[in-house]
């Protein structure tokens, strides 16, 4: 089995554009994809992020650590929540990425974790 990590993107425009109700019914949608996912045996962990605005970004390469408020890039979009699965192969993940995207009615990046480097 391999861990995919299905990213939810969007920007602050695109959540702004959405009314109350439809907020709700999209929280409801993912709640039940939620299930689906923990009753498949297939769940690692899921959650939302706050707004990019709460970032902090801490660059340790130097002599002292260097703090940053606001996130890294500077892009329109952002990732707005995520599941980790655990599932056999890319095709697997994809079904569900496609699930999950029509649950919270966004678009879901699809990536592999790395494999754990094996031991000699």
């Amino acid at each position: 089995m391999t861990q995919y990590l299905l990213a939810v993107h969007g920007s602050d425009e695109d959540y702004a554009a959405i009314d109350p109700e439809t907020m709700q019914q999209m929280f409801e949608e993912t709640d039940r994809f939620n299930d689906k996912v923990r009753e498949a045996g297939i769940w690692v962990f899921a959650g939302g992020l706050e707004s990019p605005g709460t970032a902090t970004v801490v660059d340790g390469t130097g002599d002292a650590p260097v703090m940053t408020d606001g996130p890294y890039l500077e892009t329109k979009e952002h990732i707005g929540g995520f599941w980790i699965i655990d599932v056999p192969d890319l095709d697997e993940a994809l079904r569900w990425a496609a699930e999950g995207s029509k649950a919270c009615q966004g678009k879901v990046e699809v990536r592999p974790f790395q494999a754990e480097p094996s031991e000699a």
